[in-house]
């Protein structure tokens, strides 16, 4: 007791703790990597859960994403045909396609107008940069068009260019049609832009019809081979403009009912 009250024993207390430390050390050793290995599993599970929340979260973001690119080419779209409509000048009628003729000999798309919006048969029908075609049958809530470049069809053209007169006739190829009927020496070049003549009563004079690809003039035979491709964008239109000209006269009534679907 006199040696521990005079602090004698201090130095081999010492000696014996850091004899201790080690053993204390090996004995604490199952207790901490088991804390260890519990957080490390804990922190890991709560990463995991953190990344799914992130992937599914991110995966939704990319859904809108997609949602308002959609929208906003449908905006542009919408946007072109206003102004190609405010161009026309005459009274016009927006309408969606909803369905696709998907017979090979035929050109023909269906849209979502009809009788109840006083679309009529040979009503001619554009995109926002040129004629597609014309309805053929109308019926309550939705109507049938064939396309310019159907075979059956035919629409009165004209050269910008110079007034030469000609009938622009489907090939039944979605990207050309035929000019037939022309002299050989006709003036006629490749580039030339055909416009709507406004014969034939149903198309309005000067509407875009389609640009010149092709001319071959050859000896001995009466009339070119014309070919030319359609400036509207047929085969991934979504949107169309039904047209009625400044002399179509609708009944009583029919105005306020056109404009009020032209401004949907």
């Amino acid at each position: 007791m006199i040696a521990d009250h005079n602090d004698q024993l201090q130095r081999v207390r010492a000696a014996l703790s850091m004899l201790m430390l080690p053993i204390q050390t090996l004995a604490d050793l199952p207790t901490r990597a088991s804390n260890w290995f519990s957080d490390t599993l804990t922190s890991r599970a709560k990463l995991l859960d953190e990344n799914r929340v992130l992937r599914q979260g991110n995966l939704k973001l990319k859904a809108r994403l997609q949602q308002f690119e959609a929208l906003q080419a449908e905006n542009m779209r919408l946007r072109d045909l206003l102004d190609s409509s405010y161009k026309i000048g005459d009274r016009v009628l927006i309408a969606e396609l909803v369905g696709v003729d998907l017979d090979p000999f035929k050109q023909q798309i269906m849209i979502n107008k009809g009788r109840n919006s006083h679309v009529f048969p040979g009503q001619p029908v554009l995109d926002a940069d040129a004629v597609m075609g014309q309805v053929t049958q109308v019926n309550a809530l939705n109507a049938i068009v064939v396309l310019i470049t159907d075979t059956s069809h035919a629409l009165p053209i004209q050269v910008l260019r110079n007034g030469l007169r000609g009938i622009a006739m489907g090939a039944g190829i979605i990207d050309q049609l035929r000019v037939p009927f022309l002299p050989n020496n006709a003036d006629i070049q490749v580039g030339d832009k055909l416009v709507t003549s406004g014969l034939g009563g149903h198309f309005p004079p000067g509407y875009p019809v389609a640009e010149v690809t092709s001319v071959e003039h050859q000896p001995g035979e009466p009339f070119a081979h014309v070919t030319a491709r359609p400036l509207a964008h047929l085969d991934r239109v979504h949107e169309v403009l039904l047209v009625w000209s400044q002399e179509q006269k609708l009944t009583d009534g029919d105005d306020a009912s056109v404009t009020g679907d032209a401004t949907q």
